[in-house]
């Protein structure tokens, strides 16, 4: 960006107003990454942290069959809501879910890793 130092940057109103829009630095940089984003041809989704999913969008955003992510909800892997009969996961909970999973992910590899290291010495 032009002025780093800056901690807002003016935005001209398209009609020409006199009151410039001051929008945060933080909301400029989130704006661009967005667009640079699309300009890639990549897809952008904003969620709130509070929105509520369904099983199948919460199935799609981890890559697993909806059947597979109810087996996690009733084993207590991450919490959920009943609206009648339809579980509810607010995404929050799911990046914690996939946050956990992605750390014992890695940590078996890790282990996988060393047990071939010294398999191999």
């Amino acid at each position: 960006m032009r002025y780093p130092e800056q901690s807002a940057i003016r935005v001209a109103d398209e009609h020409g107003g006199e009151d410039p829009l001051i929008p945060p630095r933080e909301a400029v940089s989130l704006l661009a990454f967005v667009l640079a984003q699309a300009a890639e041809g990549r897809g952008v989704t904003v969620i709130p942290s509070h929105a509520e999913l369904t099983t199948q969008q919460a199935a799609d955003m981890l890559n697993v069959s909806r059947p597979y992510l109810i087996k996690l909800l009733e084993a207590g892997e991450m919490p959920f809501r009943l609206i009648g009969k339809h579980r509810r996961i607010t995404y929050e909970d799911l990046q914690e879910y996939k946050r956990r999973d992605d750390v014992k992910r890695r940590t078996a590899a890790d282990q996988l890793a060393a047990l071939g290291q010294e398999l191999g010495s």
